[in-house]
């Protein structure tokens, strides 16, 4: 019973051994600045696939001697990608190769490329993902008087992340076009804000009359709000 046991043992050992090695292709991202890996291990014929992923984009993948001077994802040129940019290599020759940025000398990185013949069929690793905020943020239940005084009316409005509110102000005149009159910003926070609309501002001087808001809220990403309108009277 021992020497059967310790046959299966070895016979395992060996089957394990002599097994294929798991396909090694890799999917990576550059983002702020560094790799999502930077030491890559492949098999022959697998590849690398580098995607561009934000918010830094003038990155480039630029092999260094001695044996990786042909890569370069912007060949002649300074890097400017946009998000969702790939650049892929196919390594058919074992060794290890390093890269950089050709802008930014500390973003670099290596892929070692073993002598075991690999599976270039197969992508363990998912599509990664924007880091770049791209969803504009929402502005409900804005209320707004429809009549007051110089010292403004209270705009009421709920947000679903912080962002900042433009105000852009629009008189009508007596024959009833309408013309711009002024802006004006705020801060906002996540949930219930209130604003003091039509008051004496900077970039706006409160007249009597008939005016229209054009209400935009912008987070930090840039992304904006669609515009929501507003009329009102200032007696």
């Amino acid at each position: 019973m021992k020497r059967l046991a310790l046959g299966l043992a070895l016979l395992v050992a060996l089957l394990l051994v002599a097994a294929p090695a798991d396909a090694a292709n890799r999917r990576i991202s550059i983002s702020n600045y560094q790799w999502s890996d930077e030491d890559l291990h492949v098999d022959l014929g697998e590849h690398v696939t580098w995607y561009w992923t934000g918010p830094d984009l003038m990155h480039s993948i630029t092999g260094q001697p001695p044996n990786a001077t042909q890569w370069d994802s912007d060949p002649g040129t300074l890097p400017q990608h946009s998000i969702g940019d790939d650049y892929q290599l196919t390594f058919d020759k074992p060794g290890v190769y390093r890269f950089q940025c050709k802008i930014h000398s500390l973003v670099r990185g290596t892929v070692t490329v073993s002598d075991t013949p690999g599976n270039p069929e197969a992508e363990p690793d998912p599509v990664p993902k924007s880091n770049v905020d791209r969803n504009a943020p929402k502005m409900r239940g804005v209320k707004l008087p429809v009549k007051f005084g110089k010292r403004g009316g209270p705009l009421q409005y709920s947000l679903n992340e912080p962002a900042k509110l433009d105000v852009e102000y629009y008189r009508f005149s007596n024959k009833g076009k309408r013309r711009f009159a002024g802006y004006a910003k705020y801060k906002g926070y996540v949930g219930y804000n209130r604003a003091r609309i039509g008051k004496r501002k900077p970039h706006f001087k409160p007249k009597r009359g008939r005016y229209e808001v054009v209400l935009r809220v912008v987070d930090d990403a840039n992304n904006t709000s669609k515009p929501k309108k507003r009329r009102f009277r200032i007696w």
